[in-house]
């Protein structure tokens, strides 16, 4: 018999009346009423009320020490039920309590409230945070998704194979972390930004499908959705697979664990296609959140023809609000502001008041025509308001998506009762480098490119398309994938005209230009973030709140005190000095 508990706080009930227990957990609350003590223990499992009819029994204690009490349960009396726990009907009359472990200093917060404390200080006291039960009901349903992602994978006929955490140097995106060998002087290892040869070369092993729930270390800074350093992904991999297959795969994996684990609405498969150039005209960003209504128009082949000098010579996109015309005039002038402050220098609108009339500074430079055109190819309603952005071609659609999505809030039209997906496929294989106005690529460049070699040697680099897709739900960014490029020619052509040479592939990615060259399947794969993934279905805010132990925004683990000085001797160990 377990000396510490005879069972948990959580599972007593009235069947258990009368019988000897003993409990171990920590004094959530402690109160003294006229010489009777009242103590909520709290464990893992839930909380029991912990009667002293002697307070001897209780002197000295205080929050969160770790006690051990037996005693016999007995009912509480039907005014003093707690409905908000599921021992409230139930208390242990304490015989004997003993102190397991004492709770020395004060506390920074307290614990059931530690969701309201400032960040810096729960992730200093994170050990405290999460015994907050909402905290670490988070860890939680982390800890059931990725069990229940395993399992799916496995019925799937998937098999779970683990890629090295120590591996190469390799320019995929962003920066690498990198751990300096203490066995090769001047030579380093690097963290793996994901298993992207990895898995390319397990294709070329001959296996079949693979997965795993792969760690992936990025330099980057932080944001609400990405974790700074290291995060997790469904990393998947298929041999003879197309970009149907991956997306049925995924379609299947997504709805399962959305359905299972949230009670909202989820997109049924198939999932909608929207090709990226698509994608940014209609939505402003590739990554659309599809509960928002509105939809971005094209408006410059219209104002081409209309002498409205902010308008000439640039692109002009449209959203059309409904029922906006109505709203107070503060509405507008917010909307303003936050134009200007995403760097707009305005943001001009028509509203439709009755009888299909139109009030707005434009009006004024359209014709009855043009006015009634208009209305019919937007199909405007009363109470509807055209809102117009117009930009350089590099930032209108960016700007537009910006606007979409602020309207979408602060007309209160988003709705949250659904988990909505899409694929945006079809991206550029290329673009133009900011820093350099080189050919660079625009995403992973192991993606085989739509047409292969003959729109390799054929197009212009601008106009080729990739087999590159992401998944996104409700507006976040779960997934990038491809299909792969996996012939040796391919390969070469493609890098080339990025700037690389055979020399540059053959040092950077040796090993699976090697053995494409043994012949390689065509294969394909996807990489839905595990972070991502829980926070939305915990309807949370910040990735931070579903990891156990993250870095702040900074990059830094207040709990460890990580990244800190190490010893000359560490360093001259692994050949490593100091600027």
């Amino acid at each position: 018999m377990n000396v510490y508990r005879t069972h948990t706080c959580g599972e007593l009930r009235q069947e258990h009346i009368g019988g000897k227990v003993t409990l171990s957990g920590w004094v959530n609350t402690i109160r003294d009423h006229g010489g009777v003590v009242f103590i909520d223990l709290r464990d893992y499992y839930g909380t029991t009320q912990v009667v002293c009819d002697d307070h001897q029994l209780a002197d000295g204690l205080g929050k969160e020490y770790v006690i051990s009490v037996s005693g016999v349960l007995r009912k509480r009396d039907e005014e003093t039920f707690n409905p908000k726990i599921e021992t409230g009907e139930v208390e242990l009359k304490a015989d004997k309590i003993t102190v397991l472990g004492a709770s020395h200093h004060n506390l920074p917060f307290e614990i059931d409230e530690s969701t309201a404390t400032k960040e810096e200080i729960r992730l200093k006291y994170r050990f405290l945070d999460l015994r907050n039960k909402k905290v670490r009901d988070n860890i939680v349903l982390r800890s059931k998704i990725t069990s229940s992602l395993r399992r799916k994978m496995e019925e799937l006929g998937f098999i779970e194979i683990q890629t090295p955490i120590l591996t190469v140097s390799s320019p995929e995106g962003a920066r690498d972390y990198l751990v300096p060998s203490r066995k090769h002087q001047g030579m380093f290892y690097a963290l793996p930004q994901a298993p992207q040869q990895f898995k390319q070369l397990l294709m070329a092993s001959g296996f079949d499908k693979y997965f795993q729930i792969a760690p992936c270390f990025r330099d980057e800074d932080a944001r609400a959705d990405r974790s700074p350093g290291e995060f997790y992904q469904l990393d998947f991999e298929m041999a003879f697979a197309d970009q149907e297959d991956v997306f049925s795969t995924a379609e299947k994996v997504m709805y399962d664990i959305f359905t299972e684990f949230s009670n909202k609405r989820v997109s049924s498969a198939p999932f909608k296609r929207i090709p990226y150039k698509e994608c940014m005209l209609r939505y402003g960003t590739d990554k659309p959140d599809l509960r928002n209504p509105l939809i971005i128009e094209d408006l410059s082949a219209f104002f081409s023809e209309v002498d409205f000098a902010p308008f000439k010579n640039k692109p002009v996109r449209g959203i059309v609000a409904p029922k906006c015309a109505s709203m107070s005039k503060s509405f507008f002038e917010k909307m303003l502001t936050f134009a200007e402050s995403i760097g707009m220098k305005g943001l001009g609108y028509i509203s439709v008041l009755s009888d299909m009339q139109l009030k707005g500074p434009i009006v004024k430079f359209l014709s009855e025509d043009k006015q009634r055109q208009l209305c019919d190819m937007l199909s405007l309603k009363e109470d509807d308001t055209l809102f117009f952005i117009s930009d350089s071609p590099k930032a209108v659609d960016r700007l537009a998506g910006q606007i979409r999505t602020e309207l979408g809030v602060r007309l209160g039209i988003i709705d949250d009762t659904g988990f909505e997906f899409c694929f945006v496929t079809d991206y550029p294989m290329y673009g133009i480098s900011e820093e350099t106005g080189r050919i660079e690529f625009t995403h992973n460049p192991f993606s085989m490119p739509q047409g292969e070699m003959d729109s390799l040697m054929n197009k212009d680099p601008l106009d080729i398309l990739a087999w590159q897709y992401d998944i996104v739900c409700n507006g976040v960014e779960l997934s990038s994938g491809a299909v792969r490029n996996h012939r040796p020619d391919i390969m070469l052509k493609a890098f080339e005209i990025a700037g690389y040479t055979q020399k540059d592939i053959e040092d950077s990615f040796s090993a699976l230009y090697n053995a494409f060259g043994y012949g390689a399947p065509p294969h394909a794969g996807m990489a839905p973030g595990l972070d991502r993934i829980v926070m939305l279905i915990a309807e949370q805010e910040n990735i931070r709140e579903v990891v156990a132990f993250p870095m702040n925004g900074n990059a830094q683990d207040l709990l460890l005190d990580a990244p800190n000085t190490v010893s000359e001797a560490q360093l001259r160990e692994i050949h490593v000095k100091l600027r």
